[in-house]
């Protein structure tokens, strides 16, 4: 019997959602999709601010999509989020994860009791007393999680895992289509983005930086005295623009340069920090996700930057598309869809 299950994106000014079938088979299927509006203020950075207000959009999501799973997985990627190296003797994953408490506190920017804690394991190797398994430490604020699982509860679905973003775009982008080599997964979100370096598509390194491309639609519209609709528009036009025809064109596009130089040189220094602390692992090729990456002239800024190869990754090259979605509109709209199938696919691992 076919399984499904759907991974679910909570925005700040939207709910996004895609329903897998069969996620643990080589080629699972997209089956449904959809997207609805949020008000401003439901939701900020990814952590539910009004239980009640995202639940009802989330049962209007459930409607016009045609949802036929009420199973869920959702996922936390923002600053209440901590991804860390991390070396601890070799023994089960089960004792490692309730070793966590005792050997993390001090790593934390809260108590371990408001925590939330998870092992990902990535190599084995030889300390100073024995065995080791080094990996990365997952650490998410309790109440932010629990505040997104409540919401969704609510609307009467169920949760069955909680991801990380990261983890869930790496997935889609890098581990699946089995890139090889060490490679740069760099998400430009709305609020946050991420960046997730994996050798042989295994992730070995997470960092979340709290920067995205509504940094750049709100220094727009502090510098141009505009409102964000025309902020967003003027962002999407013209972009890294190498030429002008007006003053005011000139004056948005130096704005744009600047906030994009900061965003960028943080990416690369994140980059740089991963390469510098293993030595002989540089990073041979970017690959570009989220709604931020789609700034006009952003890709070759970046490969110029780095000198490295970039390309835009694409979350549907492994699974399969039902007859009944429209694939064109589906892959038009694949930034936004990325981190949902993700999750999806993540309810498999």
């Amino acid at each position: 019997m076919a399984t499904s299950v759907v991974g679910i994106d909570i925005g700040s000014l939207a709910l996004r959602a895609v329903e897998v079938v069969d996620p643990a088979k080589a080629k699972p299927t997209v089956v449904r999709y959809r997207e609805v509006a949020l008000p401003e203020g439901a939701v900020s950075r990814g952590e539910v601010m009004e239980p009640n207000t995202v639940a009802g959009a989330l049962r209007e999501l459930w409607s016009q999509g045609g949802f036929k799973s009420k199973d869920v997985v959702l996922g936390m990627g923002n600053q209440r989020v901590l991804a860390r190296d991390l070396t601890v003797p070799k023994m089960s994953l089960t004792r490692i994860r309730e070793s966590l408490p005792f050997e993390v506190q001090d790593m934390l920017p809260v108590s371990v009791a408001d925590a939330l804690l998870d092992f990902y394991p990535i190599s084995e190797g030889i300390g100073e007393h024995g065995p080791t398994v080094s990996g990365l430490l997952i650490a998410a604020v309790k109440e932010a999680v629990l505040g997104n699982v409540k919401a969704v509860q609510m609307a009467g679905l169920t949760t069955v895992d909680v991801d990380l973003i990261p983890f869930a775009l790496s997935r889609v982008l890098i581990t699946r289509p089995r890139m090889s080599g060490v490679v740069a997964l760099l998400d430009i979100g709305a609020h946050n983005s991420s960046v997730v370096i994996a050798k042989d598509g295994v992730p070995q390194f997470v960092r979340i930086i709290p920067t995205g491309g509504d940094d750049l639609t709100q220094a727009l519209r502090n510098g141009l005295e505009t409102d964000a609709v025309q902020a967003e528009r003027i962002k999407r036009s013209l972009g890294l623009a190498t030429q002008v025809a007006t003053q005011e064109e000139k004056k948005a596009v130096e704005i744009i340069y600047q906030v994009s130089s900061e965003q960028l040189s943080s990416l690369r220094n994140t980059i740089n920090y991963f390469s510098n602390t293993r030595p002989g692992e540089s990073v041979s090729q970017i690959v570009l996700s989220g709604g931020g990456a789609m700034l006009p002239g952003l890709p070759a800024a970046l490969a110029e930057m780095t000198r490295v190869k970039v390309s835009a990754g694409d979350p549907f090259a492994t699974v399969a598309v039902a007859r009944s979605i429209d694939a064109d509109h589906l892959r038009r709209n694949a930034p936004s869809l990325t981190v949902a199938l993700g999750l999806a696919l993540g309810s498999a691992a």
